[in-house]
């Protein structure tokens, strides 16, 4: 069965598609105010982190972000790479190069989490 593309749905992809840096749940409640609800908010970005359409990146300071890859070629988000999130202006942002991990045989990769802070090429 085909998923639905409700109201909800397209204006928060909008909101992560017009940002150039990741964003919080609690960043992406506030810019749509009482638009959509929080709970909707939480169903639909875990929906597009399970379809491939956005990652979730959890960062250093507990909170977890999401974002639209900006170096994805395909539709589907497929590659490991790193995060970086700096600690004076507080954007966090995908590294384009892709990461590999050498992990001894017989272990499956899932999911990756690399995270760096720091300060960014505007902070330092």
């Amino acid at each position: 069965m085909a998923k639905r593309n409700t109201r909800a749905k397209q204006l928060i992809m909008d909101s992560l598609r017009n940002k150039k840096t990741a964003i919080s749940q609690e960043i992406l409640q506030k810019e749509l105010g009482e638009t959509v609800d929080r709970a909707t908010i939480y169903r639909v970005l875990n929906s597009f982190c399970d379809d491939g359409i956005i990652h979730k990146i959890l960062s250093d300071d507990g909170k977890y972000y999401f974002a639209v890859c900006l170096n994805c070629s395909e539709k589907k988000h497929r590659h490991n790479h790193f995060h970086f999130r700096c600690l004076q202006c507080g954007k966090i942002e995908c590294l384009a190069q892709e990461i590999e991990v050498a992990l001894p045989q017989g272990y499956q990769p899932v999911n990756f989490n690399g995270f760096i802070s720091g300060y960014c090429s505007e902070c330092s």
